[in-house]
């Protein structure tokens, strides 16, 4: 379970605070749906071609993020309109913040092709909650004169041209956006069942 959400955050007149305060705000609600996850809501699909995490020999027409026994499928062209299982919404959230502590705090080898992907949901949530709370310890521990450094992720060409307050928000918002998804899905699962 994640750390319980800093309530004094909301407090601090800073940018960078409000950016950590909006992240972990956000986080606390989400975690707190995927604590009740199960296999089934995790694998559920909305649509028969819904993208998913599937195991390596089964990624279809679709390319295979991860390494291992268990990839996501990933579809070529960026604006794939299909749905999308929770588990590959899981899987990108975990690939989006692994990638950028890796090439913010991390040792800056690895991408988002490297990152290990599960096959049931207990193991998913407590990979992309490692990942989460890795990512917020990085951010917290910056001095708030970080929030205007450009390069300091060098994990995507645009994170390096841009100043780091703007990758945190972007993260901000994949979580924000993707977590509504997820409960979304987790809903229609739940009234279809």
């Amino acid at each position: 379970m994640p750390e319980p959400f800093d309530w004094e955050i909301l407090q601090r007149p800073s940018a960078m605070a409000m950016a950590r305060g909006q992240l972990g705000f956000s986080w606390m609600v989400l975690a707190g749906r995927l604590a009740r996850l199960t296999d089934e809501e995790y694998f559920w699909r909305p649509g028969g071609e819904a993208l998913s995490v599937v195991r390596r020999h089964y990624s279809g027409g679709f390319r295979s993020l991860g390494r291992g026994e268990w990839v996501a499928q990933w579809p070529d062209e960026p604006d794939h309109r299909g749905p999308r299982t929770i588990a590959w919404l899981i899987a990108h959230l975990t690939e989006t913040f692994f990638e950028r502590w890796e090439w913010t705090f991390g040792p800056k080898q690895q991408s988002r092709a490297d990152i290990t992907l599960h096959g049931n949901a207990r193991d998913a949530v407590a990979w992309l909650t490692y990942w989460v709370e890795a990512w917020q310890e990085g951010i917290a521990g910056l001095p708030e004169d970080q929030v205007a450094t450009v390069g300091l992720s060098q994990a995507t060409e645009l994170d390096a041209g841009e100043p780091f307050g703007h990758v945190v928000l972007r993260l901000n918002r994949e979580l924000i956006h993707h977590g509504s998804e997820i409960m979304t899905l987790q809903d229609l699962y739940g009234a279809a069942a």
